[in-house]
């Protein structure tokens, strides 16, 4: 990363490690769910603490352009790991609906919510979309996928 510009103000780094750490904030709960945060800065913020920074300078001892490109370059590398964060939400939830139906047929075994393991028959499955995780529904009941413990190809014993 680069080293803080010197001058009054805030310093660019900061907005971008602020960033980063909303990036990946994002990365973890984007595949289920979209959480935005009111305290986390993000690239209209940088680029106000870029700007209040240029302005705010001290005039005797300016800081350098290198410094400036190199804040910039970080600013861009911050956003394209933010795409990339995204596309890859993008591709688990696709991966998620491939994985849930080829389940249908299969015996899957789940936790419930009373910490026993449930045996049964996946009779058909919901698809992950933006906001919901792809669900099997087990014996009438609506699992999801990412609370299965075991999946096998035969039909349960009755």
């Amino acid at each position: 990363m680069s080293s803080p510009v010197s001058g009054a103000g805030p310093t660019a780094a900061g907005a971008a490690a602020a960033a980063t750490a909303t990036a990946a904030a994002r990365a973890s709960a984007s595949a289920t769910t979209t959480i935005e945060r009111s305290d986390q800065m993000g690239s209209d913020t940088f680029l106000q603490l870029l700007v209040a920074q240029m302005r705010y300078q001290d005039p005797s001892n300016p800081a350098s352009s290198t410094d400036f490109i190199a804040q910039t370059a970080t600013f861009t590398q911050v956003e394209k790991l933010e795409q990339l964060v995204t596309q890859n939400a993008s591709m688990l939830v696709m991966q998620e609906s491939a994985t849930a139906g080829a389940l249908v047929g299969r015996t899957a075994t789940y936790t419930d919510d009373n910490g026993e393991s449930v045996t049964g028959l996946v009779t058909s499955v919901q698809l992950a979309t933006t906001g919901t995780e792809a669900a099997a529904t087990i014996g009438g009941k609506r699992v999801a996928v990412g609370r299965l413990t075991e999946i096998s190809g035969t039909t349960p014993a009755t």
